[in-house]
């Protein structure tokens, strides 16, 4: 590959400071100085510049902390209806009534600092204080009953959160994280962990990880060395994709022709994770706004096009959405209401004008409504160079004022948009929802609107919870605990069946389209990527354990 002699090219038609120390800074060798074949370049996200952090429970973790570095004990493939493949465990079994779970761990795997992984380490991750889960899951407790073997006991049935505990566990050796005073403010600079990567070197525009030799598959993983380069926008990461200079990215490309057209590029996509506007919703945790009023809400459910979204913001590659946040036609079995399984796809402001006269509003002469001489005005920001959603944002706002609703739209950098979404001080925000890895929407359910999983405007948001809306509704906590205690289909429907209902009304996140997923790979150089016909594993290269799964599968092209 001629890396060198385009790089300059590049880097100044992506017009970005960053870009070119992103290719400067820690630049790994092209003749494979560290350890044999060109380095596999991976887009790093939006983060400019980066603050280097590998904590697998900090808000802005490294995408390469979650999988090619830290592991968990299970992969679940997102994309498909299968039992998941064991990474640092061989099995597991629940007892007949689901608070008893015990797994048998892989043996011969050590920490890259050449520590055994032993089964004190999994009891001391599962009992780690950032994981809260004595009062997340009802741990009661953790015990290494051999060298191998794991056994958990819950005060309550845990079949539906079987991802949660094998798939979404990060492993943290005890000799190095029973030191750390504080999780909240540990950066983990230099991480020791079981994953086929290690860091060699980080800079505010990128940073390099290289092949753990202490990995447990011999062989593996054969592309020596990986290097993630922070770009602040689509656009440029696109640039560097089309020129050959990059070689893996998640993201969103309206004409993927323009990318795959060098025969270097292909692209894949697997639409799998919903696209919603977050409100912050709840009063009573200290949200601000009128969005706040479900009447307001409901009305901008109705108002906005999604269609037109569809078509022109995401032109024509992402999916239709349900209400009820069932995967559609994966989750068919869960969705008790047909009327529920697509949002609407065209607006009626007609319809939103009857939600808010009902609720009291008034338009006023300049065709926005209002309530006691205050007209309702929200702000609605996305990430700046996401430009889907920035333009998705945009039609959102030409919608709403349609429907005499006035929203002010504008992006933000994405450090402010991560304090905005994590302390709860937004009123909009375009963003997305972490889709289900198994074919079931009870983490969703868990994750994003149980009252367990928020906290009151101001505080950040628990590590493995996401209730950035801060919606807490007792009926929905219920029927939560209830679908977890139970390994009954019918049980677990009925319990769904409550939480369809109370969210569709109070439409916390309002939904807008099942995500594009675009992945981009270099096929030309490296092979083992996830295709359409072997698609092992969820593709993206920020997708959390996945993307472990798919460098440690890459091989360097001869």
């Amino acid at each position: 590959m001629i890396r060198t002699k385009r790089r300059a090219a590049i880097a100044a038609a992506a017009g970005a400071a960053a870009l070119a120390l992103a290719f400067t800074g820690c630049a790994p060798s092209d003749s494979g100085e560290s350890g044999g074949g060109d380095a596999l370049r991976v887009w790093a996200g939006s983060q400019t510049p980066l603050t280097v952090t590998f904590n697998p429970y900090a808000p802005n973790v490294l995408h390469a902390a979650l999988g090619p570095i830290y592991e968990t004990l299970f992969s679940f493939n997102k994309t498909a209806d299968e039992e998941p493949t064991g990474l640092l465990a061989e099995s597991y079994e629940f007892n007949e009534d689901g608070t008893q779970l015990t797994v048998a761990l892989k043996d011969g795997v050590t920490w890259n600092d050449g520590e055994d992984f032993a089964a004190d380490d999994v009891v001391f991750s599962f009992e780690y204080e950032a994981n809260d889960y004595a009062n997340q899951v009802g741990l009661v407790s953790a015990e290494a009953t051999d060298e191998t073997t794991v056994v958990l006991t819950f005060s309550t049935p845990q079949f539906t959160n079987e991802f949660k505990l094998l798939g979404n566990t990060w492993m943290i050796p005890e000799h190095v994280w029973s030191e750390v005073d504080d999780f909240t403010t540990f950066l983990d600079e230099e991480p020791v962990a079981t994953g086929p990567y290690v860091v060699e070197a980080t800079t505010e525009a990128s940073y390099t990880v290289v092949a753990n030799e202490q990995f447990r598959e011999e062989g593996k993983p054969a592309v020596k060395t990986v290097q993630y380069v922070a770009l602040d926008a689509n656009q440029s990461a696109q640039d560097l994709l089309a020129a050959g200079e990059l070689d893996w990215a998640g993201m969103f490309v309206p004409n993927p022709d323009d990318v795959t057209s060098n025969g270097i590029i292909s692209t894949i996509n697997t639409p799998q994770d919903p696209t919603v506007l977050y409100t912050c919703a709840n009063v009573d945790l200290g949200c601000a706004g009128e969005q706040t009023d479900v009447a307001v809400r409901q009305a901008l459910n109705v108002a906005i096009d999604r269609g037109t979204i569809k078509d022109k913001a995401f032109v024509g590659l992402t999916g239709d959405i349900s209400p009820a946040f069932t995967l559609m036609p994966r989750d068919e079995k869960w969705l008790a209401d047909p009327a529920n399984e697509v949002s609407p796809q065209t607006s009626d402001a007609a319809a939103a004008g009857q939600i808010l006269e009902s609720a009291g509003y008034v338009k006023g002469a300049d065709g926005f409504y209002g309530k006691d001489g205050a007209t309702i005005e929200l702000d609605l920001i996305s990430v700046d160079g996401w430009t889907d959603y920035n333009d998705a944002a945009k039609l959102i706002g030409e919608q709403a004022a349609e429907a005499g609703i006035k929203v002010n739209v504008g992006t933000v950098q994405w450090q402010e948009f991560s304090d905005a979404r994590q302390t709860g001080q937004f009123e909009l925000i375009v963003g997305g929802v972490i889709g289900t890895s198994v074919a079931d929407p009870y983490q969703i359910y868990k994750d994003w609107f149980s009252g367990t999983s928020t906290v009151a405007v101001g505080s950040e948001l628990q590590p493995g919870t996401w209730n950035f809306s801060r919606y807490s509704n007792p009926v929905v906590d219920e029927a939560v605990a209830a679908a977890a205690a139970t390994n009954d289909d019918a049980a677990k429907r009925e319990a769904y069946a409550t939480i369809q209902t109370e969210i569709v009304r109070d439409l916390p996140y309002i939904p807008l389209v099942i995500n594009a997923t675009q992945t981009f790979f270099n096929s030309k150089d490296f092979t083992g990527w996830p295709t359409e016909d072997d698609l092992y594993v969820f593709p993206p290269a920020w997708g959390s354990s996945s993307a472990g799964v798919v460098l440690a599968n890459l091989e360097p092209a001869e």
